[in-house]
């Protein structure tokens, strides 16, 4: 795929998680990826759109936007005739990824679970999809999304194994985006457990690890008090993973003996706020922020104020792990204004400490 579509036009034509599915595969081939949907699109969709991955235009399907297309990729039934006509007409190879080249039968379903989920069925996986990139999901969890009937994927998870699995795997969209719309907490909950009474093997897909500000707990409480048979499976979490990608240890003999992971969705100051930030900036080992882009200035300005040094490096990786990271280096003095200057959006971690003024090169 990634000879044949190399720097050409895809136009995928629906904004569903059938269009989830297929994106993140384009997207590594190189393909130049348009997404046409007149209605609600996917919070993973429109969060590849926001970081400038994709293209979306919002509007339904028309003639024109075949133009100079090497593929179209159908992922709305209601368009699929139309979309294969045009297709013909104009020499441009068409996909169907609407699931209706296999349609689902209860028969088809029950024979597919008795074969693949076995003992599973009825049950819930809260499973850690890593920092980021597919490769760096734990191998049982790859292993019990193989197995799901019914995968509920938060945005920030490894989306692109999701191609992977069976057309009939229902994907249901549970992505929060920061500051953005998102499903609610409790809605998700209801869906874990329904569909798990249903006799389904639900995997719930997080990015990260699920007990590290991912509200697994939480979820895991609630199937319990259904009486849902629940595991949870561990995840690299991106706030240790991803600061080595760029060379920094988050702890290294000599310099710090202790690191600390902060949530910073809460600025410093704010009522609901949790983090003793006077106290961290007392504190001479590594400071990890994830969830920190908003507020990034204001929490460098309170470590400051606190009695952190200006002069201590700082250091801001985006998309860690990923084929489009990015990352600054700078001192916590400049660490507001840099993140401002070079536009950095979410995910990203923030580290700060004497760890991010390392190389690989020192000793």
């Amino acid at each position: 795929m990634s000879l044949l579509l190399k720097d050409y036009g895809v136009l995928v034509i629906g904004g569903s998680t059938a269009a989830e599915r297929v994106i993140p595969r384009l997207l590594d081939s190189g393909a130049d990826v348009t997404v046409c949907e007149g209605g609600e699109v996917t919070t993973a969709i429109e969060a590849w759109a926001a970081d400038g991955r994709i293209s979306l235009t919002r509007t339904g399907f028309t003639e024109a936007m075949s133009w100079g297309k090497a593929l179209m990729v159908c992922c709305d039934e209601s368009l699929l005739r139309e979309v294969t006509l045009e297709g013909h007409r104009r020499g441009i190879l068409v996909d169907d990824e609407t699931g209706t080249s296999s349609p689902l039968t209860p028969v088809a379903l029950t024979g597919r679970r008795a074969s693949r989920a076995g003992d599973l069925a009825g049950q819930v996986a809260l499973v850690g999809g890593g920092p980021g990139d597919p490769g760096l999901i734990t191998v049982e969890g790859r292993r019990l999304l193989r197995l799901a009937d019914v995968v509920v994927a938060d945005h920030l998870g490894p989306l692109s194994l999701l191609g992977d699995l069976e057309p009939d795997v229902e994907i249901i969209d549970a992505g929060k985006l920061p500051y953005g719309r998102a499903m609610a907490q409790e809605r998700i909950n209801e869906l874990l457990v329904h569909r798990a009474r249903e006799g389904y093997f639900v995997v719930r897909l997080k990015g990260g690890d699920p007990y590290i500000f991912g509200r697994g707990f939480e979820e895991l409480q609630e199937l319990q008090k259904a009486g849902v048979p629940v595991r949870v499976v561990p995840g690299i979490t991106s706030a240790l993973a991803v600061p080595g990608t760029i060379g920094i240890p988050v702890t290294m003999r000599g310099v710090n003996h202790e690191f600390t992971v902060v949530s910073g969705h809460v600025p410093p100051g704010h009522k609901t706020s949790l983090v003793n930030w006077d106290a961290l900036g007392h504190m001479h080992g590594t400071i990890a922020i994830i969830m920190g882009v908003k507020n990034g200035p204001k929490i460098a300005e309170a470590l400051m104020k606190a009695g952190r040094s200006p002069k201590t490096p700082a250091a801001v990786i985006q998309d860690g792990t990923l084929p489009n990271q990015r990352s600054l280096r700078c001192t916590l003095g400049e660490l507001g204004e840099k993140m401002v200057e070079e536009a950095i959006k979410p995910p990203a971690v923030i580290v700060i400490g004497e760890v991010a003024g390392l190389d690989e090169g020192d000793e």
